[in-house]
């Protein structure tokens, strides 16, 4: 294959939230013999979820089969209070990589809850930041995942919250905060919006080269909220035609013109490589820059905790990225 240009969005890949999940399971596999337990996939990425278990990481979806005493990581999608307090009365070692932006929706969960709110959470049912957040307070939450859920929702009495995950497209979210609205004037918002300044930052990106291309490539896995919002947005805007992968080897070989690339805050950079190089442009890629993007996590304090009773020495953790960390760790 060999398309014309290629346009490179900036930023695209890890995210602040995955880079710290990613670079704290890569310390756990350091620290402990395997197997290492994680709750759920440490990031909705195939390709990273894949090369964890091939360095002996076992991915649960069940508290109760992580034997006693067994090293355990909780995603970053963030975990339900009961299965926080499962996790650590099973006596091991628990580092929870939950992203600080899920905590934070998680806090405004519970504040508003215990000040009488019913919420209305936009979010997609079953996904595992939904599933978590809602477990907050199960008895305050009322999910929605379309304009047409806000018109279905019963009678609320008393002060009404909206809350949302943070993994969603603007587009998503801005519709049916319009309906809140429309039928709850006096809706209470937090000061700053739930969704992820890294989806939206990719977002922008993207709409900044859709349209003028003839194919876009979202590199991401299909269980990947971002990802998927991704794709939306690539339609939305006009392309043609949207294509989501999860490897190279997935690209048709009609692919020509000018092809934008970007990928979901889950995908790592050489993936991204490893695409350009399959679609091998005529013309050296070409970024193009929506927003400059520095956030950065610092590993979950009962890890950085560990690493120094261990004596291994806590490195510059922002300097180093979550894919040379990994590339440390040998072939996987």
């Amino acid at each position: 294959m060999k398309v014309d240009r290629v346009l490179l969005a900036e930023p695209r890949g890890f995210c602040a939230g995955v880079e710290m999940a990613i670079k704290a399971l890569a310390w756990m596999v350091r620290l402990f013999e395997p197997p290492v337990y994680c709750y759920h996939e440490i990031v909705h990425n195939q390709t990273v979820v894949d090369r964890f278990r091939r360095l002996g990481v076992i991915f649960v979806d069940d508290i109760a089969d992580v034997p006693p005493g067994a090293p355990l990581m909780l995603s970053a999608h963030g975990s339900a209070p009961e299965v926080v307090e499962a996790a650590r009365a099973a006596g091991g070692v628990v580092v929870n990589a939950v992203c600080p932006l899920v905590t934070k929706v998680h806090h405004e969960v519970k504040t508003r809850a215990g000040k009488g709110y019913t919420i209305v959470y936009v979010g997609h049912q079953g996904h595992e930041e939904a599933t978590g957040t809602m477990a907050v307070a199960p008895q305050a939450v009322r999910l929605v995942e379309t304009e047409a859920d806000v018109a279905s929702l019963g009678p609320i009495t008393g002060p009404v919250a909206l809350l949302a995950q943070t993994t969603l497209s603007h587009d998503e979210w801005s519709g049916i905060t319009d309906r809140v609205r429309e039928r709850f004037p006096d809706v209470w918002t937090p000061g700053r919006s739930d969704l992820c300044f890294a989806t939206t930052n990719r977002q922008a990106a993207l709409k900044a080269v859709a349209a003028g291309a003839d194919a876009v490539v979202v590199i991401g896995s299909a269980n990947s909220s971002n990802t998927v919002a991704l794709t939306k947005v690539a339609r939305a805007a006009g392309c043609p035609r949207v294509l989501r992968i999860d490897s190279p080897d997935e690209l048709p070989d009609d692919l020509s013109g000018t092809v934008a690339v970007t990928a979901g805050a889950s995908a790592p950079e050489g993936l991204i490589e490893a695409v350009i190089a399959r679609l091998d442009p005529v013309h050296p890629p070409e970024v193009v820059s929506a927003v400059e993007e520095d956030e950065y996590f610092p590993p979950p304090r009962e890890l950085r905790d560990l690493i120094r009773a261990s004596g291994a020495g806590l490195e510059d953790d922002r300097a180093v990225s979550a894919s040379a960390v990994l590339a440390d760790l040998g072939p996987g």
